[in-house]
């Protein structure tokens, strides 16, 4: 299968889960608004999600994949199945201690993910509670992100990315019909999230049974599964920066204005929609492709894949970056500004989500790049680049949030993490490109500069039309459903419009577009 046919398919999975994500999203800000239940409920949500991005999905894949690419390009089957059954093992064995301790410590984790509820003893209480509950989810998710990257090694891409629907479904159940039955309603989401994790495991793993590849614990010492680890260990960290920065916020948004933390969550959704649907997709692509290209010490395939990638990003990451700038607050009233989620909700996750996706373009080609360092098997890089990151995040709150509080009195601070994590990501992905370019590892396409100042022309075209016909706030708030939903849609149409006609004047025509990604498209 091809990349771009494997991105597609990706990508199409994706969606349908996202779409299923926000009317899930959606239900919820309706029946449960912005509060400090649901302030307590996304800090307890994100935790076992921190961790897995962090350790499953981050660390765990970036490290595995490469691994098991070369088990599978030099070693026999049998030798091949061996490595994947410890490894399983070792990773089950692991989590059992990870999520035991997770459990014990459920208040200290609170105060350590949220110290702004120690102001408010209810609301800990409440988190702590949730987290009993959703802490188990970090075993079933990270156990199904091992599923999903043997799949993806194996180029079987589309089941686990439809896995995450099972999630999104039950979140749904539970606002929809599990949440008057609680005394506190926000209960219902923290048994959603761990009956979704055991749901989406056992969605995968008849598919492994079908490939032969369906593990069978063991334990002991193995060579494949101390090499896993020791590239691992350093990329926990560094598979995981933006994640960290994401999470800096959520701390910090708990020692601000009440509903902050719900302001961030629902500006970060709708951020997270291309960086899941291409950025995850591209990424997941690419890593098994540089992989085998890096074992064969095919350094021109290495190359070209990661410029195809780079093209295909910036094609789609510029005008939705500029989409969402200009077009947060219509969106979020259209999807959002129902029942418990008022006008005021609207405008306050609109600014936030304005400053996330400035830095969009930056998310999306950090998860091309990044995979550049770990299919070498290098997640040294990636580490000191990370540390260095997260300095600048924290450097840049200081600079811009500390004088926003004092200046104005903590409103709308939110937006100052949000904005910070932008910059932090650009930072990031100016220095993965400059020591992955230094280390030979990728020789820019001639024409990638060219197609890069074609794209953003008629990003900015679009952007000036958008401004123009963007109707007033108020307009939006006023308006029934049906009405934002057809400005909404007339607007995003008129966009993808403008950029398709600015860029076939800038000599980006559509079939040239489409020739120019299959024809520099790596064969697989």
């Amino acid at each position: 299968m091809s990349l771009l046919r494997s991105t597609a398919v990706i990508g199409s999975m994706t969606m349908i889960s996202r779409v299923l994500g926000f009317v899930r999203d959606m239900l919820m800000a309706r029946v449960f608004g912005a509060s400090p239940a649901t302030d307590a409920f996304f800090v307890v949500f994100k935790i076992p999600n921190f961790l897995r991005r962090l350790f499953a999905e981050g660390a765990f894949a970036q490290a595995f994949v490469p691994v098991l690419s070369e088990y599978r390009e030099k070693n026999t089957r049998a030798e091949l199945k061996d490595f994947i059954d410890h490894m399983f093992g070792t990773l089950a064995a692991v989590l059992i201690v990870v999520v035991g301790l997770g459990i014990s410590a459920a208040p200290l984790v609170i105060s350590l993910f949220a110290p702004g509820f120690s102001d408010d003893p209810a609301q800990r209480l409440l988190a702590a509670h949730m987290l009993w509950i959703t802490f188990p989810y970090l075993f079933f998710i990270s156990l199904t992100a091992f599923a999903a990257s043997t799949l993806n090694a194996f180029g079987r891409f589309a089941m686990p990315a439809l896995a995450p629907i099972w999630l999104n479904i039950t979140l749904i159940i539970a606002t929809l019909f599990a949440a008057p039955l609680f005394k506190e309603p926000v209960m219902a989401l923290a048994w959603g999230v761990f009956f979704a994790g055991i749901l989406q495991l056992f969605f995968l793993l008849p598919f492994l049974a079908r490939m032969g590849l369906l593990p069978r614990p063991r334990f002991g010492h193995h060579a494949g599964v101390r090499k896993t680890i020791r590239l691992m260990v350093p990329a926990m960290f560094g598979a995981s920066i933006t994640q960290i920065n994401l999470l800096v916020d959520t701390i910090l948004a708990s020692m601000l204005m009440a509903g902050s933390v719900s302001w961030l969550y629902y500006s970060d959704r709708l951020v997270e929609l291309p960086l899941g649907v291409f950025g995850v997709a591209i990424s997941t692509v690419i890593l098994p492709k540089l992989a085998r290209a890096f074992s064969r010490t095919d350094n021109g395939d290495f190359s070209n894949t990661l410029n195809w990638a780079i093209k295909f990003t910036v094609l789609l990451g510029l005008p939705i970056c500029a989409g969402l700038v200009v077009l947060a607050q219509p969106m979020l009233a259209t999807l959002f500004e129902y029942g418990s989620f008022n006008a005021f909700d609207t405008h306050m996750v609109a600014l936030a989500m304005s400053a996330y996706a400035l830095g969009l373009p930056a998310f999306l080609l950090i998860k091309i790049f990044a995979p550049g360092f770990y299919a070498r098997q290098d997640t040294q890089t990636p580490v000191k680049i990370g540390l260095v990151a997260v300095g600048a995040n924290l450097l840049f709150k200081a600079m811009i949030v500390l004088p926003w509080m004092f200046l104005f009195g903590g409103y709308a601070a939110h937006v100052g993490l949000a904005l910070t994590t932008a910059m932090a990501a650009w930072v990031n992905l100016m220095l993965l490109a400059v020591f992955l370019r230094k280390r030979a590892a990728w020789k820019p396409d001639p024409a990638l500069w060219r197609f890069i100042r074609q794209v953003l022309a008629a990003t900015l075209v679009m952007t000036a039309m958008l401004l123009w016909m963007r109707p007033a706030a108020a307009d939006w708030t006023h308006a029934a459903a049906l009405i934002r939903i057809g400005w909404l849609l007339a607007l995003i149409g008129g966009g993808v419009g403008v950029f398709a006609l600015a860029a076939a004047l800038t000599g980006l025509h559509p079939k040239r577009i489409w020739a120019g990604l299959r024809n520099t498209e790596p064969q697989p």
